[in-house]
Order: structure tokens, then sequence, then C-alpha cells
């Protein structure tokens, strides 16, 4: 991973860059998707809304408060989206986190690793907040594995803490999962 541009992260099967109003359209569709979209908050509005959310979103980017990004294969297709925001001093929520139909086999935990590794590595942060609605038990699996801590719930959602610490001793076998589904 490239420690120092954040504006685009290699992996194996997968890329992730910068969201842009030329991604409007497909996160519109994405977000609207009924086989994607049962976990996700409601969207409303229109493309036009979603290039004007993703015009202010860049002003958040430019300031270093919030990186969302598109999940693209390495031949550049888009496969879904992810972001980090409310960026503090020590930590920042991770979410938006939405894979379509085009994903590659592993895509679930290399799209996790390289957006936690920008936020961990990339930014230096220590800890990360996860939000994920209470229905949402694979997602809370996923996060179980990956060595998250349950801080709470309500009868809406439950919250997951990830540190650093646990991210950086299981980041290289995670990407070795990654790199062999690749060159499978």
């Amino acid at each position: 991973m490239n420690h120092c541009d954040l504006s685009r992260i290699n992996g194996h099967s997968l890329n992730l860059r910068f969201v842009r109003p030329v991604d409007a359209a497909y996160i519109h569709q994405l977000r609207n998707d009924p086989t994607r979209n049962r976990y996700l908050s409601e969207v409303r509005g229109t493309i036009d809304d979603q290039r004007r959310w993703i015009d202010a979103y860049m002003t958040r980017e430019a300031s270093g408060g919030e990186f969302y990004y598109m999940i693209e294969l390495s031949n550049g297709e888009r496969c879904g989206t992810v972001r980090l925001y409310d960026i503090q001093p020590n930590f920042f929520t991770w979410g938006s986190w939405v894979l379509d139909h085009n994903k590659p086999r592993m895509a679930a935990l290399e799209s996790a690793m390289l957006s936690f590794g920008a936020g961990f590595l990339g930014l230096g942060l220590e800890n990360a907040r996860v939000e994920v609605l209470s229905q949402n038990t694979h997602a809370q699996a996923f996060y179980r594995r990956l060595g998250m801590r349950e801080t709470h719930r309500t009868e809406r959602e439950t919250v997951f803490a990830y540190t650093r610490e646990r991210f950086s001793r299981d980041y290289a076998s995670h990407m070795a999962l990654c790199e062999k589904a690749a060159l499978a």
C-alpha cells in the first residue's frame, strides 16, 4: 500500500480511488439496488443530487475530514464503495461499504484491508469505529472474524471497534489470502 498518496490504493484484485462526480450514476444505482441496499440508509433524490453530494464531499476530502472510495477491479470496472469519515485525531468511522455483483472472490476482505489500511497506515490513526444495523448479522460475523470488538448495541445498530494493533497483526495473512485468490 502506498502510505503517502491516499487518492489511489492498489491491491491484488482491487484498487481504491477517490469518488468523483462521474461516479454519481453508479453510486445512485448501487445504493438503490434492492439486492444491495437492505442494510443501508435510505437514498432519496436523483443522480444530480448524488453528484451535488459528491461535490460537497470533495471539500471534506480536501480538508482531510473524509475519504470516499470507489472500489474497482484491476481493469477499472467499478464494483463498490467504502468511506472513512468523522476523522478525528485518533480514530475514524468506517462505512458506506457496498459491493456489487461484479465483485471478485475475496473482495470483502481485500476492500476492507485496503480501506482500513488507509486509516491506520495512511493516516496513522489508532482506532476505527464501525456501525452496522443490528439485523445485518452477516456483516457482524465478518467484523468479528476480522477481530473487531463489539462496544455496544442498541435496538437499531451494533457498534464495533477495530484497532490498528489488531489490523497490523493480521494484515499480512489477510492480504496473502487475497493474493492467493487473485492468482487462482
